[in-house]
């Protein structure tokens, strides 16, 4: 970017983040000035998936250009101005302009809010990476199975590998950071163990946002440690459907044991929170099963708790057993030479490392996993047919406290519709949702003060559309593409008001919808006006849970690996992470990933 498009951007972005503030002005600690958000913002722009950077600048500045139909150019109007020229974007007839003011929005009031949680830890440096193993620059290096991607899938699979003996090299994209190198669901966790800054988005006509750890340890290190065991009937699908074989109940649960055991899966040891115990109160009132979901978590006698995440718990056993762990990598391709693959990877610093291996265990998860084998010629139903957990949430003020600084992610989830809708809690921290009530800014501006008393919940359904992972000549980061269909869209609308019934009979005063142009909603009567399919463009649609887009199985026509995640056709390359998932599982998809991880793991070594 030359130095005047530079400064030009960064004028735009300056002015777009300063009128977001000066509409939350009211509270004194969040006045002027805003410094900290342009920088953010233009941080997170370079951090964004790189096919999309520039069409978002381009987007940006003719924003600011468009501002010379009022006389100047955005950045030099008054507030006032200002604001009239976002509130007709906001509301505009073309999606990107939508879609601009919406980036901007967002991260804005993040980083606006953020500073009000996390105070005490500005000026703090950034933890420092641990680094327990470097390699000189153009060596090449060998190993008997090399394990590309450190999440669960991965953290697991080299951990017993090299427990039983084998020479293991585990290399991961991200930075390798203690657990607790930041505070959970802030801003700085965005920056230091999201790919992409958390700017990953599933493009499609309702576009659906998601995110990826990327740091070592992967998703178990930014996510709330939900755990489930993969209901039956979804394992009897996958037999029937996809031929998948050593997959009954009884073939996991020894893996499922194992890994509870070894994660400390359990419940908590004290009552849960209030936003939880609303959402319990409010569907037993309807006769609506709910329940308790365990997490793994190491609590102490105090009821204080640890998430077991995978360098918590599998990474530091990985290394104690003699693997080699190599952080900061990003693996480019991989080829077959003779009876070996080699990959080719490169550093952060920018430096070349060849990896050359008897067998490859890929671990990245279900976009980086497909991504990296199309950009090594490996397509045969590779990444046609991710599937995710479209999500759709609420926000919900009660007349009591419900919220509090240290609740974390409360534990409840209503699956008396589920597979079809699930219901939970989110994360409620000030940041997240100021973010929840950007549809509804008359809202938004007393969340500060009314904090305690608002929470956010979701409503998830399994769906039945597919998307497609593909790599783009020239570009680093792949493309998503996502389909929701009409009956998801008719799911999504029908979980928003089930939801916010369950949430009415709880007490709430109101529930806010995060749907562009839905009305808060106080009563029952005020739920016949939920439309019965949610329209094209609105609801501000997110997910968690990506998985398969390498499905396992021995139908060859329709699957990319066998039953134990060997790709279809190639000796010792195997995948062994949520792309193996035939089909949304309709639970929180780490226990199942887990679970088959270890199974393929000791299948690789001859001990099933």
């Amino acid at each position: 970017m030359s130095k005047m498009f530079e400064v030009w951007f960064h004028d735009a972005v300056s002015a777009l983040a300063y009128s977001v503030a000066e509409r939350h002005a009211g509270d004194p600690a969040l006045q002027s000035p805003h410094n900290d958000l342009t920088q953010f913002i233009l941080r997170q722009h370079a951090r964004m998936t790189d096919h999309l950077r520039a069409p978002l600048l381009l987007a940006t500045l003719g924003f600011d250009l468009a501002g010379l139909l009022r006389g100047k150019r955005f950045h030099s109007q008054t507030p006032g101005h200002r604001q009239r020229q976002i509130e007709t974007w906001k509301h505009g007839k073309l999606g990107f302009q939508r879609d601009l003011i919406r980036f901007h929005e967002s991260l804005a009031t993040l980083a606006l809010y953020d500073r009000l949680t996390t105070q005490r830890a500005a000026g703090v440096p950034p933890a420092e990476p641990i680094e327990p193993f470097r390699q000189d620059a153009g060596s090449t290096l060998r190993c008997e199975v090399a394990v590309v991607g450190s999440g669960p899938g991965g953290a697991i699979s080299a951990c017993l590998l090299a427990e039983a003996g084998r020479d293991v090299l585990l290399f991961e994209e991200g930075p390798f950071l203690p657990l607790d190198s930041c505070p959970a669901f802030s801003r700085l966790e965005m920056e230091q163990k999201y790919r992409n800054g958390g700017l990953t988005v599933a493009l499609g006509a309702n576009k659906i946002a998601y995110v990826e750890g990327r740091c070592v340890g992967g998703g178990s290190e930014i996510n709330s440690g939900f755990y489930h065991r993969t209901p039956p009937e979804v394992l009897a699908r996958w037999r029937r459907e996809f031929l998948v074989e050593a997959l009954t109940d009884k073939d996991l649960l020894p893996h499922f044991e194992a890994n509870e055991r070894d994660l400390s899966v359990s419940k908590l040891p004290s009552v849960a929170p209030e936003a939880s115990l609303k959402l319990h109160e409010g569907a037993t009132k309807l006769g609506w099963h709910s329940l308790e979901v365990p997490r793994w978590f190491r609590y102490d006698t105090g009821g204080g708790g640890r998430r077991q995440s995978m360098t918590e718990t599998f990474v530091p056993r990985f290394l104690k057993a003699g693997g080699r762990l190599l952080a900061e990598t990003r693996g480019a391709r991989l080829r077959r030479e003779g009876k070996s693959w080699a990959l080719e990877a490169r550093r952060a610093d920018g430096v070349a490392v060849r990896i050359q291996a008897d067998a490859v265990f890929l671990c990245a998860g279900a976009v980086q996993t497909p991504a990296l084998l199309r950009r090594s010629g490996i397509k045969q139903n590779i990444g046609d047919s991710l599937r995710v957990h479209p999500t759709l949430k609420l926000v919900a003020k009660f007349p009591e406290p419900v919220n509090s600084a240290t609740m974390g992610v409360p534990v409840h989830q209503v699956k008396e519709f589920a597979p079809r809708l699930s219901f939970g809690c989110s994360i409620s921290s000030l940041a997240y949702l100021a973010l929840g009530l950007l549809d509804h800014p008359e809202q938004a501006v007393t969340v500060s003060r009314d904090w305690s008393r608002v929470a956010n919940y979701y409503a998830m359904i399994t769906g039945e559309g597919s998307g497609t992972v593909r790599t783009l000549p020239g570009f680093r980061d792949p493309l998503v593409r996502y389909a929701i269909s009409e009956k998801d869209r008719c799911d999504l609308t029908d979980g928003w008001r089930k939801l916010a019934e369950a949430l009415l009979a709880a007490g709430a005063e109101t529930v806010l919808p995060c749907v562009t142009g839905a009305l808060p909603l106080r009563s029952a009567a005020d739920l016949k006006g939920v439309p019965e399919q949610l329209a094209v463009g609105t609801g501000n649609l997110m997910t968690i849970h990506l998985f398969c887009s390498c499905p396992m199985g021995e139908d060859r026509k329709r699957c990319a690996t066998d039953s134990f995640g060997r790709v279809h056709g190639l000796p010792n390359l195997r995948v062994n992470d949520a792309s193996l998932l035939c089909t949304a599982p309709g639970v929180n998809p780490q226990g199942t990933i887990m679970a088959l991880a270890r199974r393929n793991a000791l299948e690789f070594l001859g001990k099933l």
